[in-house]
């Protein structure tokens, strides 16, 4: 596998011999350059800014110029395929709307441009320079060093040559002797290039690709994909409970009706006995399927709101249970959905495991929160990691950014509470 940095490239045997000291001296070469041409711009942008700002015309120019942090960066980006192949996204945010006043407004709000323009201000104050010493250093100054016995046979007609202006070579030995000196340097200086390298595009990937700014947006793309798989989900449910009662409902309805008064027709004997017990049977199929179909998605949720639905569970319960929930309006779809099955399954598990005589549901709107609580008198003890079906409902409510809390000492009472962030709207304008 080869290497996506220099860090790793300097810790294999072949190092110098490879494409990564060149791309490091390329990296910090042309950071050196840009950097110089990214200070001049600053400079003359300021500048002229300044100049129009005392007939008001460089406001919006210094405006405009908090932009320029923005090229700066994306040039980075590119010179960090480098020496560093991990991909260096800059977590700008998407305008809501198309067009270039939705984008100015976006660039402008979000702290990634204002982190891109203070990275474009030290990399034009401080970073070049350094790029620029460490090329000097790491080198240029082995290299002339390496030149010496060219320099003598050249510059200095076989006679003498200055190393580095400092000191004189008179005899070709000596500045043979030179010649391996720098080239010694020159491969220590391979590696203060590559940790120079290095430790600039660590910088740069921390200044304007920060890690968090990475994770911050997965985990929003999460909860998006989290949201938007629960709305597929119930739409998915949706459509099923509508083809049902359009559909098989209505074929059921109809053979019932058919048997029916094929009973009535036909004479006393066996044939009507078949078809009294084929009429009975349509009838117990026919229950079994609206009792399903409001088990997928009851129309009364749908058409009368979280209220009405969840007084239509508690009456289906067996054991007696007193509501009192007061809505002013209707909750978003998701959280009525959320909410409604939340109360069922506490109805179930109520009834198959609390041994409770009675129960109470309470619930309403405050401070932008829709809360709901079941009571029970039950023995208690309730686990939702015991398999009991509420740590399903948990993730559910986790996706809506709800909470659901299970308090159940052994020995009773057991309360449920959930809670979702929502707003209401009005019965009428829901209906509408």
């Amino acid at each position: 596998m080869h290497p996506r940095n220099v860090w790793q490239a300097m810790s294999r045997p072949g190092f110098l011999l490879s494409a990564w000291p060149w791309r490091s001296a390329a990296y910090l070469l042309t950071g050196a350059v840009t950097g110089a041409a990214t200070l001049v711009v600053v400079v003359v942008v300021a500048a002229v800014c300044g100049a129009l700002t005392l007939v008001l015309v460089g406001l919006p120019l210094l405006a405009v110029a908090a932009l320029g942090g923005i090229p700066v960066a994306g040039m980075e980006r590119r010179r960090l395929r480098l020496i560093d192949r991990a991909p260096a996204p800059g977590h700008h945010q998407v305008p809501p709307d198309p067009g270039l006043r939705p984008w100015l407004i976006t660039r402008l709000r979000e702290p990634m441009t204002w982190r891109e323009l203070g990275y474009a201000l030290l990399f034009a104050g401080l970073l070049w320079p350094v790029d620029a010493v460490a090329i000097i250093v790491a080198l240029f100054l082995p290299l002339s060093v390496v030149a010496t016995p060219l320099l003598m046979a050249t510059v200095g007609d076989g006679d003498e040559a200055k190393v580095l202006k400092q000191w004189t070579v008179t005899t070709w030995p000596t500045a043979s002797g030179v010649a391996v000196l720098g080239l010694l340097l020159l491969a220590l200086g391979v590696y203060v290039l590559g940790a120079t390298a290095g430790a600039r595009a660590g910088l740069t990937r921390l200044l304007i690709s920060p890690p968090e700014g990475e994770l911050g947006a997965k985990v929003v793309e999460l909860a998006r994909s989290r949201a938007r798989l629960v709305d597929a989900f119930e739409s998915e449910r949706r459509r099923i409970e509508r083809d049902l009662h359009d559909g098989a409902q209505q074929r059921l309805v109809a053979l019932s009706m058919t048997l029916g008064l094929a009973r009535l027709d036909a004479p006393p004997g066996p044939l009507a006995d078949q078809l009294t017990k084929a009429h009975g049977e349509a009838g117990a199929a026919l229950a079994e399927l609206r009792e399903l179909i409001h088990g997928i998605y009851p129309k009364v949720l749908t058409d009368y709101g979280l209220e009405e639905a969840v007084a239509d569970a508690a009456d289906r319960s067996a054991i007696p249970v007193d509501v009192e929930l007061q809505l002013p309006g209707r909750a978003p779809q998701a959280v009525e959905t959320a909410a409604y099955f939340v109360v069922c399954e506490a109805l179930a598990n109520l009834t198959k495991h609390s041994g409770a005589q009675r129960a109470r549901i309470t619930g309403g709107h405050r401070d932008g929160r829709l809360y709901l609580e079941l009571h029970d008198d039950g023995r208690g003890g309730a686990d939702p990691a015991a398999g009991s079906g509420i740590l399903g409902l948990a993730d559910r409510v986790s996706v809506l950014d709800g909470r659901l809390a299970l308090t159940s000492p052994p020995g009773g009472p057991t309360l449920l509470r959930v809670e979702f962030p929502c707003e209401l709207t009005r019965a009428a304008d829901r209906s509408a």
